[in-house]
């Protein structure tokens, strides 16, 4: 499970583990207050794509579409978070002050989605080969 808190917020128990997923540190939080686990900056959208954006929710629909775009170029990341919130309660933590236009929301949405990413080797059989027999 995957739950989402501002940077800003009291940490709480009930967060499990704190995964910081922002490119950059939130203005005036200290290390020991933020009580962050882990922070994966190379999750969070490309310096380019957060400075377009800039918080617009004029821009939202596009930063959508440019943001997971993005997310399909990192499936290691986002299978490493898949994991992590199958195992355990996790929180992403955020800056954004606009609670519902924000990267961490679509990553969420995109970690939940249960898409692996992960490229994976399938054996299929074609009914039309006659199977090998190997030593």
């Amino acid at each position: 499970m995957v739950k989402l808190k501002r940077a800003y917020e009291a940490p709480t128990k009930d967060d499990g583990e704190r995964v910081l997923v922002e490119r950059l540190w939130p203005r005036g939080l200290t290390k020991q207050k933020a009580k962050i686990d882990l922070w994966v900056k190379e999750i969070s959208p490309s310096t380019e794509l957060r400075k377009w954006f800039g918080h617009d929710p004029e821009k939202w629909d596009e930063f959508r579409r440019r943001y997971k775009s993005e997310l399909k170029q990192q499936p290691e990341l986002v299978d490493q978070l898949r994991d992590k919130a199958r195992k355990g309660p996790i929180t992403f933590v955020y800056a954004a002050k606009d609670e519902l236009h924000n990267s961490a929301l679509l990553l969420k949405e995109f970690v939940e989605s249960g898409n692996p990413q992960r490229t994976k080797t399938k054996t299929v059989s074609n009914p039309r080969m006659p199977s090998r027999k190997t030593r």
